[in-house]
């Protein structure tokens, strides 16, 4: 199968690297330089340095070449990117997204998008516990591949099926965004608490109660119970907020030190999506009636001044009430 990548940021790259043991692959990137010299090194060296490329695998900021005789567009971009590469692809090509987090401004989920923009054509997002570098050097890991064309996302799945790639399918599409999208605002909190030495109880609390909180709104929004307890639910979750290779929980963790939200960003010189999200998770949640004190605790330490340790104060002085 011929796949276009429409992002070369870590994660595209890994994908890019995993899939063309089975796939003819081409990388798109916005930026010319970066296509050049990725070309020309066989590396991304700006994200996954250490990770060789090897010759199959098509570098280009051409996006017209790159989607030429595609059979499945992937796009790998953060959410803020979406709708503007939606642009740049043959509207009846299938396509997979690989973002995770709800769009600013809109509150719209990625499948939202591209049913706004591209209409009916087959496509599905594709989701789960994946640290790109992890990816990238062949080690195993397991993906949901979710569509409402239940025939589609199974036919995808068999596709994208690797050695070290194993992808299960699934046709609940809102469940699998909702996972990805929430456990990166989940391990912001995690990140903070375990900043601040909070021990491995209060950790576990909040991964727990975390999953709770996702659930709740997951379910609200049409997604299944039982995919917040798969792969991009609970293991998202779980990796994101215990792997050191988290920028969220990295963000969480230098806020617990002081740090600023904007200054943070900078230095990470990667998107944490979770500080994107957790705004519009909060609205969408106000909107629907949903408890979510978590989410709520992380937007007023990173959107409204609160100090890390008086908004963790603020999250045990809740009353007793039902787990449930």
């Amino acid at each position: 199968m011929n796949i276009a990548i429409f992002g070369a940021g870590a994660w595209g790259t890994a994908l890019a690297l995993a899939l063309s043991e089975g796939h003819a692959v081409r990388l798109w990137t916005r930026d010319a330089a970066q296509a050049v010299a990725m070309a020309a090194s066989r590396r991304n060296t700006r994200y996954l340095a250490d990770v060789a490329m090897p010759e199959s695998i098509l570098v280009s900021a051409d996006a017209a070449a790159v989607a030429a005789g595609a059979h499945l567009a992937l796009i790998v971009t953060p959410v803020s990117g979406l709708r503007q590469t939606l642009a740049l692809l043959p509207a009846s090509l299938p396509l997979l997204w690989a973002c995770k987090g709800f769009e600013t401004g809109t509150c719209k989920l990625p499948h939202q998008v591209v049913e706004e923009t591209r209409g009916d054509v087959p496509c599905g997002v594709l989701s789960g516990p994946s640290f790109a570098l992890e990816v990238a050097r062949g080690l195993p890991t397991a993906l949901t591949l979710a569509s409402r064309d239940a025939a589609f996302a199974q036919a995808m799945a068999r596709e994208l099926h690797q050695r070290t790639l194993r992808v299960y399918y699934s046709d609940d599409l809102v469940g699998v965004e909702i996972g990805g999208a929430v456990k990166n605002v989940m391990a912001i909190a995690t990140g903070i608490a375990d900043g601040l030495g909070l021990g491995m109880n209060a950790r576990a609390a909040l991964i727990t109660r975390g999953l709770a909180e996702l659930t709740r709104l997951g379910v609200r929004m049409g997604g299944r119970p039982e995919t917040f307890m798969g792969l991009s639910g609970a293991g998202d979750l779980i990796l994101t907020c215990t792997g050191d290779l988290s920028r969220n929980r990295r963000t969480g963790l230098m806020l617990a030190a002081g740090e600023k939200r904007d200054d943070i960003l900078r230095e990470l010189g990667h998107v944490a999506e979770g500080v994107h999200t957790a705004r519009e998770v909060e609205a969408v949640a106000a909107g629907l009636g949903v408890d979510m004190p978590i989410t709520r605790a992380v937007c007023s330490v990173l959107f409204r001044g609160v100090p890390p340790r008086e908004a963790v104060g603020e999250l045990l002085a809740r009353d007793p009430r039902s787990e449930a």
